[in-house]
């Protein structure tokens, strides 16, 4: 099953992409990630309340209040560089660049999460730089 929500994922971050490039025409893209943030933090209270899950924020602990914090810094520090770059470049090369996401993914589990890299994906992560320069260059 999670592959299903991943494939959807990058279905959903496919659209983005290209839904982005067009609305940003014209806007600050500061204030398109403002915009796009509100929205995405809206969609996810709903669903929280649609699921019951609100009751799980006392059961939260502090480390995992730490991370997601940081998380949540990372990720809004991810969608202001991606809007930046979308409205400067072509989307058929600012998204190949931002993949590079996947490899350095895997470095950083390996790294902090003692991850296994195992040959089939060190082979993933060198066809997906190759990849990448080959469309960017």
């Amino acid at each position: 099953m999670w592959f299903v929500f991943a494939l959807l994922s990058a279905i959903f971050a496919a659209l983005t992409s290209i839904l982005a490039k067009v609305g940003i025409d014209g806007v600050n893209s500061n204030l398109a990630t403002a915009i796009r943030t509100v929205v995405v933090l809206l969609m996810a209270w709903v669903m929280v309340f649609l699921t019951n899950a609100q009751s799980g924020i006392s059961s939260i602990g502090k480390r995992s209040w730490l991370f997601l914090i940081l998380s949540g810094l990372a990720t809004g520090a991810s969608w202001l560089c991606y809007y930046k770059a979308l409205q400067m470049g072509e989307a058929a090369k600012v998204v190949p660049v931002d993949k590079l996401s996947v490899v350095i993914t895997i470095v950083l589990a390996f790294l902090f999460l003692h991850e296994q890299v195992t040959p089939k994906s060190l082979a993933g992560c060198i066809l997906i730089g190759a990849g990448t320069l080959l469309m960017v260059l």
